[in-house]
């Protein structure tokens, strides 16, 4: 298989940043329009966030991203948003399986040598960042092939849908 690789630019946030940043309560009735729920995502954490991000950017964390209710919606809208990844310190359990099943690559990896704006070049396959700002690369662990296989297909959904079961 070839290798995936995103390019895009970060937008950094701290630590702790709930579902309630993601998806701000207010927003709630929107549910059901999800193109329109998007386009609030994250605005909680950086009200120019939504305005601000382009297709294939990158949403880069420090520790405990997406904590608070396992709303499936929280990792839909950001992909939705436009962002191809999230790089964290650590994610919260519910939220990373959420994400994987929506299609959203969550890398764990030390952010802190990551600053808003940086141009950054990821391979999903070798598990590789490249700041191509700084010239400098960081690692974050291999992703087993099937949740290759998932992202790839943008989800766990469409992966079933494809091939009825998993390939493992």
């Amino acid at each position: 298989m070839a290798d995936v690789i995103l390019k895009g630019r970060a937008f950094k946030f701290g630590d702790n940043i709930s579902t309630d940043h993601i998806i701000p309560g207010r927003y709630a009735h929107l549910r059901s329009n999800l193109p329109e729920l998007a386009k609030h995502a994250m605005e909680d954490a950086d009200p120019s966030f939504p305005q601000k991000v382009n297709k294939g950017d990158f949403i880069v964390a420090g520790n405990n991203f997406g904590l608070g209710s396992s709303r499936e919606h929280a990792p839909l809208v950001i992909k939705m948003s436009g962002v191809s990844a999230i790089l964290a310190k650590s994610v919260a359990r519910i939220f990373f399986r959420n994400a994987i099943n929506q299609g959203m690559p969550v890398l764990i990896c030390d952010t802190d040598k990551i600053t808003s704006g940086d141009e950054l070049e990821i391979n999903l396959s070798r598990g590789i960042v490249t700041n191509l700002t700084t010239n400098t690369q960081l690692t974050f662990g291999k992703i087993p092939q099937v949740m290759l296989n998932i992202l790839n297909e943008g989800g766990l959904i469409p992966y079933i849908n494809k091939y009825g079961d998993f390939k493992l």
